[in-house]
């Protein structure tokens, strides 16, 4: 639309027909204007001075009125009834925000729909136990096992358990494919299993000197941080599986999370460093260096979040003694916001139905919050852990979340809502004359 037009339209129009004047304009067909000069100068005399009138003079007045009829009390007339006002404004220039309907506050359940108990749950911040595959099937570690809960049918199964020797299982996540499952394990190994058919598939070695905590992949590259501080990037259909390693952490690697373009790796250690890594800069001759080392954190950074709306947005939580949970530009390194949430944060996760994020907590609490983006106003809180809120993962419609804490059980939330059933695109023609015959 013409922006000059748009202003034009705000001042209405002057109207020329009837119909739409504002003022009445008398009916001269429909007057007497003798009648009325003599009301006006001659006819109300009598009544000014009632006193000079006789009263046979006055039947007289009254019948020589009627025969004249000269009753009348109006002096000017009008045909119809005055034209309704019009509008100022058409409503199609009133503000859209005026008539776009309000959309309704969405119920957030305040209690889980599920607790499953998880004995042996292991209570440390550093680790990482729980993943929920696009299969919809929910991994946790037990101890030294791996348990399956197959969310479409509510149905649990053993997926392995490994020895004493090597364990217990310090970390777990599921391939893109939703079928095959890393796990990391105390003694510095991983090993790859086969969920559909139980069975392990190989085992990686040599990366690590200590137990590996937390993992992501990135497509056929399962990237894999230790105790040991390294990061490692291992390209699991090889037999040398170790292709990049980051170094730039000096104490445990307890957060990896890469984004959804798998060009950006996010890493949050136990020295309090956030370091941002770039796959252009990927070195494999010696370590990769870092595209952004971000010092604001005051205790350990394990809680990691992508944005899904906006692509270089990462929200990061820090430990007890930092609380808080920050928001970096990342192609910038800039911290564009930071909120204190009172006690530890443990997990991070984003709506990707709506502007929200939902954290994890520790002490004193032990609840989940979720926030409203960008305005970060607590939306709800949740409550029944009695213990610090270690791990959350998400469904993979985005409505569902799973919550595993140090109480030993295993919590759903109903937090993020239905998602909206995407409208089906319209059918279009792959040639502007389908019907024509080609001429050939």
């Amino acid at each position: 639309m013409d922006p000059r037009g748009a202003l034009q339209q705000h001042v209405p129009s002057r109207k020329t027909s009837k119909e739409n004047l504002d003022r009445f304009i008398p009916n001269r067909s429909a007057m007497d204007f003798d009648f009325a000069h003599y009301m006006l100068m001659e006819g109300r005399k009598g009544k000014e001075n009632p006193a000079m009138n006789s009263p046979s003079r006055e039947a007289y007045l009254k019948q020589l009125k009627d025969v004249f009829n000269m009753n009348r009390t109006r002096i000017l007339a009008f045909r119809s009834k005055p034209p309704a006002p019009t509008e100022l404004f058409s409503n199609e220039f009133l503000s859209p925000q005026l008539s776009k309907p309000v959309k309704p506050r969405r119920h957030i359940p305040q209690t889980s729909e599920r607790t499953l108990d998880a004995p042996d749950l292991v209570d440390d911040y550093y680790l990482n136990l729980l993943d929920w595959g696009s299969s919809n099937v929910l991994a946790i570690a037990l101890g030294s096992t791996v348990y399956l809960w197959d969310a479409s049918n509510g149905t649990t199964s053993e997926l392995a358990t490994v020895d004493d020797e090597i364990g217990p299982i310090t970390s777990v996540s599921w391939a893109p494919d939703g079928k095959h499952i890393a796990v990391g394990l105390n003694n510095s190994e991983v090993q790859l299993w086969d969920s559909s058919s139980n069975r392990q598939l190989r085992t990686l070695r040599g990366g690590h000197a200590t137990r590996v905590g937390s993992l992501a992949w990135n497509n056929h590259i399962l990237t894999t941080g230790g105790m040991d501080a390294r990061i490692i990037n291992n390209d699991v259909r090889v037999r040398d599986h170790i292709v990049e390693t980051y170094r730039g952490h000096q104490q445990e690697v307890c957060g990896l999370k890469w984004t959804s373009s798998g060009q950006q790796l996010a890493s949050g250690g136990n020295d309090n460093l956030l370091h941002i890594w770039d796959r252009s800069m990927a070195s494999s001759d010696s370590g990769t260096r870092w595209l952004h080392r971000l010092e604001d954190h005051t205790a350990a950074v394990k809680a990691l979040a992508w944005c899904p709306f906006q692509s270089n947005l990462l929200a990061s939580g820090g430990g007890g003694n930092d609380r808080c949970i920050k928001f970096w530009n990342t192609h910038t390194g800039a911290c564009l916001n930071s909120v204190d949430t009172g006690s530890q944060v443990c997990a991070l996760l984003w709506s990707r139905n709506e502007r929200e994020l939902l954290s994890s907590h520790g002490f004193t609490q032990n609840q989940l919050i979720l926030w409203k983006y960008p305005s970060m106003v607590k939306t709800a809180e949740l409550t029944g852990h009695t213990s610090r809120v270690l791990f959350m993962a998400q469904s993979p419609d985005g409505c569902t979340v799973a919550s595993a804490a140090g109480d030993e059980t295993l919590r759903f939330w109903n937090v993020f809502g239905t998602p909206e059933v995407a409208k089906p695109a319209p059918k279009t023609n792959p040639e502007p004359f389908p019907n024509v015959n080609r001429i050939r």
